[in-house]
């Protein structure tokens, strides 16, 4: 079992940066992928970033890419989104995920793990 806690949203100007933490309960051998989703109310959860085990290789949703880093470090058990250049569409709860195949996938059903989330806000 993998506990996550997102921590890290809040409020924001439009143009201006966040950065998530997601802090998981174990790493289980550095062999999780990990991924941030997000969600507006009525809506589909939505694919923002992700990242395999080893951290070497990364992926983003069309919308965020040369916005948004997601990072890890797998000595701290820790994975960070670094949202720069905010825009109000940004706006949503954010949530970490984890799989335990490794790969980092776009697939939401892929992912066994989920955060609580953590709400991010940005004004125009």
């Amino acid at each position: 079992q993998v506990h996550l806690v997102e921590s890290g949203g809040g409020l924001v100007q439009a143009g201006g940066s966040l950065r998530l933490s997601c802090a998981a309960s174990t790493w289980t051998s550095n062999s999780l992928g990990m991924g941030w989703f997000r969600q507006d109310p009525g809506k589909e959860r939505e694919f923002v970033a992700a990242v395999d085990w080893s951290g070497r290789s990364t992926t983003y949703a069309d919308s965020v890419k040369g916005r948004f880093t997601i990072s890890r470090d797998n000595g701290k058990n820790t994975m960070w989104l670094q949202m720069n250049s905010l825009k109000a569409e940004d706006t949503s709860v954010y949530y970490c995920a984890a799989e335990l195949y490794g790969s980092g996938t776009r697939r939401l059903e892929s992912y066994d793990y989920w955060g609580q989330g953590t709400q991010v806000t940005v004004s125009s």
